[in-house]
């Protein structure tokens, strides 16, 4: 494996800036997660590492090496798409090979037997090397395009959502493969998504675009506990952080610079009667909301129309309609600019 280097890189498309000064470094064996919405910058980024795109500025560098002029199929990464994008006239050990056969990489045919067996068996898929690509599942697609990039065992993988097309339960059965597949290989993989789930689980480090910048890298558990911004903390959490207005929570002693508060649901505590000297505020029950263990609290404030969500043992529970005592364990603050006022 290797290690990879995004230096200053900037990219524009017509008057659109789809990725701004972008820097990021990348150790040998790391999974880096670039988590963001559409139009963010995440596709643009895996392209100008590929060299598909070419940076306005910057640099791209490869294990040491400047690859910013070098051509694709120079760089050795591997791209793996959103749609499966197989060769369907082919059989599952066909496209597991076909990266082998190319004139740039000449293999013997026993070479190639060997790599697509180990291969097949690490994707659990050695029953089914001779079945046509089309008489596949989505998942199992999934893994052929998966594994056509293992096969190669190149410096950088680059995958751009792979897994978004597939239903609830494939996405988490793949999501879990992959993470072991990467940890077996000690494989160098930059992943992007919009789904906070994968870059929480799949990770070694998060980074957060908006708008073509990097506005927040780090390991997940930073990211989500110390973000950086609104746009960061909006982008990690289920359910959605809580984004109050200062004067919903006015007895909070805040710096004056401080206007927006965030609250996350496991940090509003309800409170029991007999704790009511830890309660700071009152709140309305509007509805209950049950997930799997977990319930949630659909909570409005008096005397505003803000609403909070908050997370609640069976114990803590109340009836929709009713007013209960909560009490904030802790905030965090956002000035004007949505950028984050420490203590």
């Amino acid at each position: 494996m290797a290690d990879l280097k995004i230096a200053a890189v900037s990219k524009h498309f017509g008057q659109t800036a789809a990725v701004r000064d972008l820097n990021i470094d990348m150790a040998s064996g790391e999974f880096v997660v670039l988590l963001g919405p559409s139009g963010a910058g995440k596709t643009t980024t895996l392209r100008l590492v590929a060299g598909l795109e070419t940076p306005d500025s910057g640099q791209v560098w490869i294990n040491g090496r400047d690859v910013t002029q070098v051509a694709p199929a120079l760089r050795d990464v591997t791209f793996v798409f959103q749609q499966y994008s197989l060769y369907p006239h082919l059989s599952v050990y066909d496209n597991l090979a076909f990266p082998l056969r190319s004139p740039l990489r000449k293999t013997s045919e026993d070479d190639i037997r060997a790599k697509v067996t180990e291969v097949a068996r690490m994707l659990r898929m050695e029953d089914k090397l001779q079945n046509p690509a089309t008489r596949l599942s989505g998942g199992q697609m999934q893994r052929v395009a998966i594994g056509r990039a293992l096969v190669r065992n190149p410096a950088v993988y680059l995958m751009d959502e792979p897994l978004s097309s597939l239903d609830a339960k494939l996405r988490n059965d793949l999501r879990l493969e992959l993470k072991r597949i990467q940890q077996d290989t000690q494989a160098t993989m930059l992943y992007v998504t919009h789904d906070q789930v994968e870059a929480l689980t799949l990770a070694t480090r998060i980074g957060v675009l908006d708008h073509g910048q990097l506005v927040q890298l780090g390991t997940p558990q930073q990211v989500y506990e110390d973000p950086a911004s609104v746009a960061v903390a909006s982008r990690l959490g289920s359910p959605r952080i809580n984004l109050l207005p200062r004067a919903a929570l006015a007895y909070l002693q805040v710096p004056e610079t401080v206007t927006t508060l965030g609250v996350r649901a496991e940090h509003i505590q309800v409170c029991h009667p007999d704790t009511l000297a830890q309660a700071n505020a009152q709140a309305r029950v509007e509805r209950i909301e049950r997930l799997s263990d977990q319930y949630l609290l659909h909570l409005s404030l008096p005397g505003s129309e803000q609403g909070l969500i908050a997370s609640a043992h069976p114990g803590e529970l109340a009836r929709p309609g009713e007013d209960i005592h909560i009490h904030i364990a802790h905030s965090l603050w956002f000035d004007a600019g949505g950028q984050r006022v420490r203590h």
